[in-house]
C-alpha cells in the first residue's frame, strides 16, 4: 500500500517530528510511505537532521514553503506529476500548506484521467491533519477569511478524513469555523518516544551545570520558536511581575527564566529583556537539540501561544513531571484537564495551570503560584507523567493512523 506524506517544511516543532516517526513507523505494519517535503525558510531551524536519523530521506520540492506566493502552483503541479508517477492509495497532508497544494494536486489526480468523462475518478484516498489552523492570530480579516474559504472548498472536493489532534481542535474548526462535516472528522492525539524521557530525573544535572544553576534556583523556561504566534513578549512581561512580586516576598526565591528556540524576534525580544531589567535573569540558550537533557533541568514550564493545537512541547514536558502554566488555547485546554480551582486571573487544573490568552498579570500570579508552592509543582508534575505515558506513545499513534488507513482502504477497495 502506496502512502504519500506530504508536509510543507522540516522546521523546528511539533508536525516535523510527527511526520517523521509516522514515516518510519508504519513501515512495519506494511505500508510504503514517501515523505514528501518543500524547504525550510531563512530564519528558521532545519530539522533534516531527525529524519535522517530515524533513516528517513524526503522527497525535496524545493517550491513549497511556507510563504505564500506564485510558486504554489508550481508546487502543486509537481505533487501531481509526482501522483501520476507513484500512484498513491492515500494522500496524507499536514499543516496549511501543505494541506493546500497538496489537496489541489489530489483534485487534479482524482480528475485528470479518461475515465473521469464516464463518472470514474482515480481511486486514491485523502487525508488532512490539521496540528493547528491560521483561522485566527495569525492573519488580518481578509486573508483568513480567504483561507477559511480555501480550506472548507478543499474539505468538501477531495478531503476523505479529516485529523485533529484534540477533541477541542474539532470544536473549534468543524463547530466554530465550519470547515468540513462531523463525519469526516477523527480525532488522534499526538504521539512521542515516551522512552527518551523515562529517566529523567538522572539527567537532570546536565544543563544546570552548564547554567551554573544551584540546587535551590528555580529555572523557569518556555520552548518555541521565537516568533509572534508564540507571544514571547508576554512570557517576558510575566517574568518581570514574577520577579517585583518574588522581590516583596519574605524568603525571596531564586530564579532564572530560560527561553530555548530561535526566531527571527530574538533580537527584539532580547532588547525587551534588557528594557524590563531582566538582562541578568533571562538566558537565550537557541535552538537545542536535547530535549531529553533541558527539559529535566527546568523546574517550570511555560507557554504563552496566542493559538496552538496540541503543543508538542507540554507533552514532552509533562513526559518529565515538569509542572507546566500555559494559555488556553487549542489543545492545551485537553492537556491541562479538569479545572480544581480558580485563582487571582488562573485556574489549576489537573495537569497544569491555565490563562486566558494575553491576560499577562493572570500569567504572572499563576506562574509565581507555581515558584511559592513546591507541593503543587511537584503534584502537577506527577499528574502529567502518568497522562503522558498513558495517553501519547508515538506506538499508540501508529497504531491510530493504521487502522484509520486500513478503514479507508478498504473502504476503496469495496
Amino acid at each position: 500500500m502506496k502512502i504519500l506524506r506530504i508536509i510543507a517544511r522540516l522546521n523546528v516543532g511539533g508536525p516535523a517530528r510527527h511526520v517523521v516517526w509516522l514515516t518510519d513507523g508504519l513501515r512495519a505494519n506494511g505500508y510504503d510511505t514517501m515523505l514528501v517535503t518543500g524547504v525550510v525558510p531563512p530564519g528558521e531551524d532545519d530539522m533534516a537532521y531527525f529524519a535522517q536519523a530515524a533513516g528517513v530521506t524526503p522527497h525535496v520540492i524545493p517550491q513549497m514553503s511556507r510563504e505564500i506566493s506564485v510558486r504554489d502552483a508550481l508546487a502543486s503541479w509537481k505533487l501531481f506529476r509526482l501522483m501520476l508517477r507513484e500512484r498513491p492509495d492515500l494522500v496524507h497532508t499536514h499543516t496549511a500548506k501543505a494541506g493546500t497544494v497538496g489537496r489541489v494536486a489530489g483534485l487534479l489526480y482524482r480528475w485528470l484521467t479518461p475515465a473521469a468523462l464516464i463518472g470514474r475518478p482515480r481511486a486514491c484516498r485523502f487525508v488532512h491533519t490539521y496540528h493547528g489552523h491560521v483561522f485566527h492570530s495569525y492573519y488580518g480579516p481578509a486573508k483568513t477569511k480567504l483561507f477559511l474559504t480555501i480550506e472548507r472548498a478543499l474539505a468538501r472536493l477531495v478531503t476523505d478524513r479529516i485529523i485533529v489532534v484534540s477533541e477541542q481542535q474539532r470544536r473549534e474548526i468543524h463547530d466554530q469555523f465550519r470547515v468540513g462535516k462531523r463525519s469526516q472528522y477523527a480525532v488522534v492525539p499526538l504521539g512521542l518516544d515516551v522512552d527518551l524521557f523515562r529517566d529523567w530525573p538522572a539527567r537532570r544535572d546536565r544543563l544546570r551545570k552548564e547554567l551554573n544553576a544551584s540546587e535551590v534556583e528555580l529555572l523557569i523556561g518556555i520552548v518555541g520558536r521565537l516568533t509572534e504566534i508564540k507571544n514571547h513578549a508576554m512570557f517576558l512581561l510575566a517574568a518581570a511581575r514574577v520577579k517585583e512580586l518574588n522581590r516583596s516576598a519574605a524568603d525571596q526565591r531564586r530564579m532564572r527564566f530560560v527561553i530555548i528556540g530561535d526566531g527571527g524576534l530574538r533580537g527584539t525580544l532580547e532588547e525587551q529583556a534588557r528594557q524590563l531589567g531582566l538582562a541578568d535573569d533571562v538566558v537565550f540558550l537557541g535552538t537545542r537539540e536535547d530535549p531529553e537533557f533541558f527539559y529535566p533541568a527546568l523546574d517550570v514550564v511555560a507557554l504563552t501561544s496566542h493559538n496552538e493545537g496540541t503543543p508538542l512541547t507540554l507533552i514532552e514536558a509533562m513526559a518529565c513531571e515538569r509542572p507546566v502554566v500555559a494559555t488556553a488555547v487549542g489543545g492545551v485546554v485537553d492537556l491541562l484537564g479538569a479545572e480544581l480551582a480558580g485563582g487571582d486571573g488562573y485556574t489549576v487544573c489537573e495537569r497544569g495551570i491555565s490563562v486566558e490568552s494575553g491576560n499577562v498579570e493572570g500569567f504572572a500570579e499563576g506562574l509565581n503560584r507555581l515558584v511559592r508552592d513546591d507541593g503543587l509543582r511537584k503534584e502537577l508534575g506527577r499528574r502529567g507523567g502518568e497522562f503522558v505515558v498513558r495517553n501519547y506513545a508515538k506506538e499508540r499513534l501508529i497504531e491510530d493512523i493504521s487502522n484509520l488507513y486500513e478503514q479507508l482502504l478498504k473502504a476503496k477497495a469495496a
